[in-house]
């Protein structure tokens, strides 16, 4: 699984980050202050960072911009814990190049599975193709075809197509979909998602049929 840097000087806090991430398989290094965890960053880079925002000796937000300078870490997954709830402290904090955020207090099933989807994300962004049996998406030309045949889609369309086949057999609520596709968790735009996935159901076909309504939650892509 993935290694997994956490920067924290809440010591509980910390800790059960660390406990909840090595049960669900990762490796875990933990940090209370940003010093250490650059000095282990020379050593090795890894595949994620928690990094909280009010830190002894460096702010979470100041760590951040700096990984996004190197051309090592410009890509480094970051996800942002913080007490602060404003949206303008969160909007700052993605501003400074944060992918993602979780508010305190949290569950250690949204840490999990906001981790999970992170990774997955970050991990497909490499992969030149996407294959569904006979649907393929070809991530360097931006085409979708069906059993060879190209598909003209949207951006949002293609974007949507792509989230279904990574998370294929993963229920998607409407709000990870929203979070993932269009960059908000908005519940007020979920007809949004209801209207794209209805036209590209008519452009796939018979693939199509395949994605599938889970009602009250989400879809699916089978």
């Amino acid at each position: 699984m993935a290694l997994i840097y956490i920067i924290e000087d809440d010591d509980s806090i910390r800790e059960i980050e660390e406990f909840a991430l090595m049960n669900a398989g990762h490796k875990v290094c933990g940090f209370n202050c940003a010093n250490d965890f650059w000095r282990k960053m020379e050593e090795v880079i890894p595949d994620l960072c928690l990094v909280d925002i009010m830190l002894p000796d460096e702010k979470g937000n100041e760590i951040t911009r700096k990984l996004r300078k190197y051309p090592d870490t410009k890509k480094l997954p970051v996800i942002m814990v913080t007490a602060k709830t404003g949206e303008i402290d969160l909007v700052k904090g993605i501003e400074d190049g944060a992918d993602d955020y979780i508010k305190k207090p949290f569950s250690v099933m949204e840490l999990i599975s906001r981790v999970k989807a992170l990774l997955r994300r970050t991990q497909a962004e490499g992969i030149k193709e996407l294959k569904l049996d006979e649907l393929v998406v070809n991530n360097e030309k931006r085409e979708v075809s069906v059993e060879g045949k190209v598909v003209e889609l949207t951006f949002k369309e293609y974007e949507l197509l792509s989230t279904f086949i990574i998370n294929k057999g993963i229920v998607l609520s409407r709000e990870a979909i929203m979070d993932q596709v269009w960059g908000t968790d908005y519940e007020g735009e979920s007809r949004t998602i209801d209207m794209h996935v209805k036209t590209l159901r008519q452009k796939l076909g018979d693939y199509g049929s395949r994605i599938k309504t889970i009602r009250n939650v989400g879809y699916v892509m089978e």
